[in-house]
């Protein structure tokens, strides 16, 4: 009965259900869904504003969430039990994506949301909400905020930096050099929704560093 009244809204919207399918799997996999991605993710995000109601509807039945960004044309899954960017919670920090991210992955969103912050208020965002950041800015405020460096290894500054791209929350040329403090990374404007203004306020005033046993997926929703 599901298939069939799905097939007849493709339909409506002159889509095919594989189409469709080509959607919620990427969606699922990802998590995320950004236009000026790629060619790909431009593709599918416009499919998705054709039939973003159907969508919702599909994957509320096993009670995924979806958050949609028009300004910034991107798209978040949010699983089972979590709660939306602006949806009041009794905890000022979301925990949807726990175990997914290692301590020194959070330390580096987290820092990463300050530099955004920092850049907004000094008005150091481009018209697609982009904030343009060098390497070694991002160094200096991890010592600051976090007292901790990068990893010193390239291979493993690589893997961290790749895993926030993949996470879409981060964008750099694929020939950058991650031992290269002139190096410069853009941050995507979703990482506001990605890591709570309760949590930035904690981490400004905190007096000390933030323990390692600390930076857990907590801080980020």
């Amino acid at each position: 009965m599901i298939t069939e009244q799905l097939q007849i809204a493709l339909e409506k919207a002159n889509l095919s259900l594989g189409e469709f399918k080509e959607l919620i799997i990427r969606l699922l996999n990802y998590g995320v869904l950004v236009r000026n991605e790629n060619q790909i993710e431009q593709q599918l995000y416009d499919r998705f504003l054709r039939i973003a109601p159907l969508v919702n509807d599909y994957l509320s039945i096993i009670d995924i969430k979806l958050y949609h960004d028009s300004r910034f044309e991107f798209v978040r899954v949010y699983p089972p039990g979590s709660l939306l960017p602006g949806e009041d919670s009794d905890n000022s920090l979301n925990t949807n994506l726990r175990q997914r991210l290692a301590g020194h992955e959070v330390a580096l969103i987290l820092v990463l949301r300050a530099q955004y912050d920092k850049a907004l208020r000094e008005g150091q965002v481009d018209d697609h909400g982009y904030v343009l950041e060098p390497l070694e800015a991002i160094s200096i405020a991890m010592k600051n905020l976090l007292g901790r460096n990068l990893p010193e290894k390239v291979t493993e500054r690589k893997k961290l930096f790749h895993r926030l791209r993949r996470l879409r929350l981060i964008e750099y040329r694929q020939e950058m050099e991650f031992d290269n403090h002139d190096a410069w990374i853009k941050i995507h404007p979703m990482i506001v929704s990605f890591v709570t203004d309760a949590a930035l306020q904690q981490l400004h005033s905190s007096d000390q560093p933030l323990p390692e046993q600390e930076l857990d997926s907590d801080y980020v929703s």
